[in-house]
């Protein structure tokens, strides 16, 4: 309960400032003739729409397990994680749409129209506001190990890097002129690769969770070295391992001496229990399949 609550506050101060730099940045946009400016805008509706997905799907991955739901609700947090991939790449390749259309409309010899101060202005406030946004998210995702969270955070972060590059195209363009004026789509180009490549590694997590993928190589191995780790159990096999939301799930088979008794048995298997969660946390599903030594 403690974890959805500070999930929640996070969200809530970032969808603070997101609805804050939405009114400002198509006010400036709008009054300061920059499209780069709307896009921006555009940019940040979708980080606010997000804010939303993640307070809503944390909600329903926080519900402990039931009937129909014997792992619990965590996938519902990877589902989060996968739809703000997919939103982050949608609005990217928007964006680069955007800015393509804008060079060869110049390059053919279209001028574009040199945006007001007021939008450069807006720009820089949104920089500032964005990254520390995302410091501030990211940090507590890590602390309570939410990929919803971390995910959030680089659409805070692809938002920073958004309005840099609209920063300076509209720094270029004041300062230059018309003759400078395309160097503000230019900027938003470079700027949508880096988000779509961001966007491609939030959803290769997220598929990889949905889709059962394995603990990293190195985490199964510490598994298999705590499990060596309690008396009379040997050759730890057959290792499952998955990530449920925040939590893992672990499953194996572990070899004892079958002389021993039914009582001492149970106590080595609750002993490797206890010892995966006090290292992966309380809510790790461990199951383990004990076999006789032949």
């Amino acid at each position: 309960m403690q974890r959805e609550k500070e999930i929640y506050k996070v969200t809530v101060v970032g969808s603070v400032v997101n609805a804050f730099l939405v009114i400002i940045k198509l006010l400036a946009g709008i009054f300061g003739n920059s499209a780069a400016m709307v896009a921006d805008a555009i940019h940040s509706i979708s980080d606010f729409a997000t804010d939303i997905a993640v307070l809503v799907f944390v909600k329903i991955s926080s519900k402990p397990k039931d009937k129909s739901h014997d792992y619990g609700h965590g996938k519902y947090e990877t589902i989060a994680t996968t739809l703000i991939g997919l939103a982050l790449f949608v609005v990217a390749v928007f964006i680069l749409i955007e800015g393509i259309k804008k060079i060869l409309f110049c390059t053919s010899g279209g001028v574009l129209q040199v945006p007001g101060t007021i939008a450069l202005w807006v720009a820089l406030i949104s920089i500032l506001g964005k990254e520390a946004v995302f410091q501030y998210t990211y940090r507590k995702a890590k602390q309570l190990d939410s990929e919803a969270m971390v995910a959030n955070a680089w659409h805070h972060r692809s938002d920073a890097l958004s309005s840099i590059a609209t920063a300076i195209g509209i720094g270029c363009a004041i300062i230059g002129g018309e003759k400078w004026a395309v160097m503000d789509p230019v900027a938003s180009v470079i700027v949508a690769v880096i988000i779509i490549k961001v966007a491609i590694g939030l959803l290769r997590n997220g598929m990889g969770d949905l889709t059962e993928r394995s603990l990293p190589e190195e985490v199964e191995n510490e598994i298999l070295e705590i499990v060596k780790s309690v008396p009379t159990v040997v050759e730890p096999h057959e290792l499952c391992t998955r990530r449920i939301g925040n939590r893992y799930a672990i499953e194996m088979h572990v070899l004892m001496d079958p002389n021993v008794t039914l009582k001492e048995a149970h106590d080595r298997v609750t002993e490797i229990e206890q010892l995966i969660k006090e290292r992966y946390g309380e809510q790790t599903h461990v199951s383990i399949h004990i076999e006789p030594i032949e």
